[in-house]
């Protein structure tokens, strides 16, 4: 019989990459002609998130943009990114405050094991184990049919596959 083989998926956030793009953007929002005598900043505000400053609404949500580009040339989902509606008047500037998710929550968890069952009745197993999902399956063939599987779905997370045994 068989060993068993697992994976597990994770949504872990690269926060050295994320660190990168904010100090590239902050210093693109420094040099830019448009962003000029605007105030326009960008900061960490505690450990999971950022916050842009800047005197104009359409200026912070221009920033947001900058530092979306700069994410995706660093290979992070913009999917790790929960920007708020619209930016907050703070005397005179506007802030916009922008959380980053990390960890899949059990509804994602509950979906992700829901089509992976549908699709794989039989042999495929998915366990949630706090924010990962234990992945496993007699036949590597069928792991890796799974990954291909949910890199094609659209999903409202950021997807890692990690720990193939």
């Amino acid at each position: 019989m068989a060993a068993e083989s697992s994976f597990d998926v994770v949504s872990k956030l690269d926060r050295q990459e994320v660190d990168n793009a904010v100090n590239q953007t902050g210093k693109e929002l420094s040099q830019r002609f448009d962003f000029k005598g605007t105030g326009s900043t960008i900061d960490w505000s505690g450990d999971q998130a950022v916050e842009i400053r800047s005197s104009s609404e359409e200026r912070a949500k221009a920033a947001l943009e900058v530092f979306k580009e700069k994410l995706i040339k660093r290979g992070v989902s913009l999917k790790t990114l929960d920007p708020a509606e619209e930016p907050r008047v703070s005397g005179k500037e506007y802030r916009l405050p922008i959380s980053l998710k990390e960890g899949i929550s059990s509804e994602d968890a509950k979906k992700i094991s829901k089509i992976i069952r549908d699709e794989f009745p039989k042999g495929v197993k998915a366990q949630i184990q706090g924010d990962e999902l234990r992945v496993s399956s007699k036949k590597k063939d069928e792991l890796q049919s799974v990954i291909t599987l949910l890199k094609g779905t659209e999903l409202d997370v950021a997807l890692q596959f990690v720990n193939f045994r």
